[in-house]
């Protein structure tokens, strides 16, 4: 447990500096430690909503959160949140489609960031709350928070400003965290919540003081554009591990 923890920890710190809450890692390495698939979503989602709440937060207070935008993509992919986490998965799908999602997530990060708006938004743009749903689904049925497959989709449409895009990612993950975990309660029960969390208390406290610390250092010691490319490169590998073993 102890090197989980500081895994934990520093996933959060790497994640939270970039404006993610790193539920995809997180559950890559409950999967490699050996856990409970059915478990693993419960904790990773929990995880997910304590980096990332603290996130939402700070974004709203300095009014960088576009609420009816952030509002209108979040709105069809909670309820598909919801959805995935009710949804029953076996074991060598699970880890397919979370080996595919860390490898899909690799890719995204290596994508380009714009920190301005520049020209008109995208004309598929408006139709991102329906792009959004399929995320949402993922992100209840594997344990991730879906904002690190958003993000770049909406800097590649235009869709607003690096800051506003990172405190749309952000409460979107919050809100289909949520949602999700609430599925994966339902189908699961709380009796198992309630082990799991008891279990992973050490990792809750880990991704918290991670979390805080990537956010207010926002990792000034590493270039933004290295974190990304290294947390891509983890997260494929890991991905490509867990599809080789799926």
């Amino acid at each position: 447990m102890p090197w989980l923890a500081a895994a934990f920890l520093v996933t959060a710190l790497l994640y939270a500096s970039v404006g993610f809450g790193g539920g995809s890692t997180y559950a890559a390495l409950l999967a490699l430690s050996g856990l409970d698939y059915r478990i693993l979503p419960l904790i990773a989602l929990a995880c997910n909503i304590v980096v990332v709440a603290g996130s939402s937060v700070r974004f709203a207070r300095a009014g960088v959160t576009p609420w009816r935008g952030a509002l209108t993509v979040t709105a069809l992919a909670a309820p598909a949140a919801l959805l995935g986490g009710l949804t029953p998965i076996g074991e060598g799908l699970f880890f397919s489609l979370l080996g595919a999602s860390l490898l899909l997530t690799g890719a995204t990060m290596l994508l380009p960031v714009r920190e301005a708006l520049e020209g008109e938004p995208a004309k598929l743009a408006r139709f991102m709350p329906v792009i959004a749903a399929p995320m949402g689904y993922l992100a209840g049925l594997v344990g991730i928070g879906g904002g690190i497959l958003l993000a770049p989709l909406l800097h590649l449409m235009r869709w607003n400003n690096a800051r506003s895009i990172a405190a749309t990612a952000s409460f979107f993950i919050l809100v289909n965290s949520l949602f999700g975990l609430a599925g994966q309660l339902l189908k699961r029960g709380p009796e198992a919540f309630a082990g799991a969390l008891y279990e992973s208390l050490p990792l809750l406290i880990a991704v918290a003081i991670g979390g805080q610390i990537g956010s207010l250092m926002a990792l000034k010691l590493l270039p933004p554009r290295w974190i990304r490319w290294l947390t891509a490169a983890l997260v494929s590998l890991v991905g490509i591990r867990l599809l080789l073993g799926a």
